[in-house]
C-alpha cells in the first residue's frame, strides 16, 4: 500500500517566490536528510490566484507508520517550520491522508 499526505498553504504574491525557494532549498532537503523509513518523496504544486498564491504538497509514504515517523503520533497535524509560518498567510492545520489505489508512471 502507499499513502499520500496532502497539504495546502497560501501566501501573498510578494512572498511566493521566497516561500517556494525555502521549500526547495531547506525544508524538502531537511526532510530527505531525516532518512525516514518508508518516505518515498514529495511533490510541490503552485497556483496563482487573484489575491494570493496557493501551494500544495503531496508526500508519499509506504504506510501510516511512516507518516507517524515524519509527523508524530497525531500524524494529521501539519508540519510547518517557523520560517515557513512567517511567509504563509494561512495554511491547513491538518494534512489529509489517502490510500493510493493506482499510480501509473509513464
Amino acid at each position: 500500500m502507499m499513502i499520500s499526505r496532502i497539504w495546502h498553504g497560501y501566501t501573498t504574491h510578494e512572498n511566493a517566490d521566497a516561500y517556494e525557494s525555502l521549500l526547495k532549498k531547506e525544508i524538502f532537503q531537511g526532510i530527505g536528510k531525516r532518512e525516514i523509513k518508508g518516505y518515498k518523496g514529495i511533490q510541490l504544486f503552485r497556483r496563482k490566484l487573484e489575491n494570493e498564491e496557493e501551494f500544495i504538497t503531496i508526500m508519499w509514504f509506504d504506510s501510516i507508520d511512516s507518516v507517524r515517523a515524519f509527523a508524530g503520533e497525531d500524524y494529521e497535524t501539519a508540519v510547518v517550520p517557523p520560517k515557513a509560518r512567517k511567509l504563509l498567510s494561512r495554511f491547513d492545520a491538518r494534512s489529509k491522508h489517502y490510500d493510493v489505489k493506482a499510480k501509473i508512471d509513464l
